[in-house]
């Protein structure tokens, strides 16, 4: 696999099905897509997570850790690459994020789906570093929720990175009209992939996302999120029909494969999406498509990941 090359972009890319490896798709809303290993129920929720705490609260340099972000980032590191394969974004992927946020500089950023922090932590410190308030990181599995709050106050982050547990809708719902989140600068989407687009919708109905918003999102492509895709996509004029007919735009968890389905079934149950809300169809939103790479500390099949980004340009108005 060739160098990372965070700058590249290639637009005829981002419309076919099939990416060459090493490519993201990229549009001021941010999308990976990666290829799996076979036992994909393997590589998480089996223990490994309250393992890396130990492991990282046990670390032979944790004085030096306490308060660096990039210290306890790299004892993660070390455990993905000498313990066991962690789902991460990853160095070279991250620093497409954190590359993004020292361009946008966002005051309040909002990523949904958290698992060990990993993305919290290096997201939260770039943004504290880009003169920003607040990061808040929505996750739904109440332990993996207690091990980012625990990463995160052992990086020194918790001033500025805020732990929300529970299922996304319900969290951004809460925090909106608690009046903790009155509008997302950026929104790093990398949880339940049939909720990306309904999740989307709720954050436009609400007014979190307006013109100038930036959307980054995982596994867009591969294994896929057609649903997001076909919405973001999308013109004025077709999400508007397809609003006033009540048809649905990625509401429907059927789109999925098995694995994207049934991903969190084991603790949380069978999922409901928010699909009462229609969102926002006079938005329009712009795409791009950049290089990204594997993760650290993953399995021995390679793995090729596509990295969207969308940035929500503006209202078209009705006449």
């Amino acid at each position: 696999m060739g160098q990372p090359g965070a700058n590249g972009v290639n637009n005829q890319k981002a419309y076919q099905a099939k990416e060459p490896e090493g490519t993201a798709f990229v549009g001021s809303c941010q999308n990976f897509f990666g290829v799996v290993v076979a036992d994909k129920s393997a590589q998480f929720d089996d223990g490994r997570e309250i393992e890396l705490l130990h492991f990282v609260y046990g670390h032979s340099s944790i004085e030096e850790i306490r308060g660096s972000p990039s210290g306890v980032l790299k004892a993660i590191d070390d455990y993905a690459r000498t313990k066991k394969y962690l789902m991460n974004v990853g160095e070279e992927k991250g620093r497409i994020v954190t590359n993004l946020i020292s361009e946008v500089k966002p005051q309040t950023m909002v990523e949904l789906g958290g698992y060990i922090g990993y993305s919290a932590l290096l997201f939260g410190d770039a943004v504290r570093k880009a003169g920003g308030k607040r990061y808040f990181s929505l996750e739904r599995d109440p332990v993996f929720a207690a091990v980012i709050m625990s990463l995160v106050d052992l990086a020194g982050l918790s001033d500025v990175v805020e732990v929300v547990v529970g299922p996304s809708a319900d969290s951004i719902k809460r925090l909106h009209s608690s009046g903790s989140l009155a509008h997302i600068d950026l929104m790093f989407l990398d949880h339940y992939k049939p909720a990306y687009t309904t999740d989307l919708k709720l954050c436009e109905h609400l007014q979190l996302i307006t013109p100038g918003s930036v959307l980054a999102a995982d596994n867009v492509i591969h294994p896929g999120n057609p649903p997001y895709l076909e919405y973001v996509r999308s013109d004025v004029q077709t999400k508007r029909v397809r609003s006033e007919k009540g048809i649905q735009n990625g509401d429907d968890a059927a789109h999925f494969p098995d694995y994207s389905k049934n991903q969190y079934q084991k603790r949380q149950g069978d999922e409901k999406l928010s699909t009462e809300v229609k969102g926002n169809p006079n938005l329009v939103y712009e795409s791009r498509l950049v290089d990204s790479f594997e993760p650290t500390g993953e399995p021995v099949r390679l793995h090729h990941y596509d990295f969207h980004i969308c940035t929500c340009l503006t209202i078209h108005r009705m006449v």
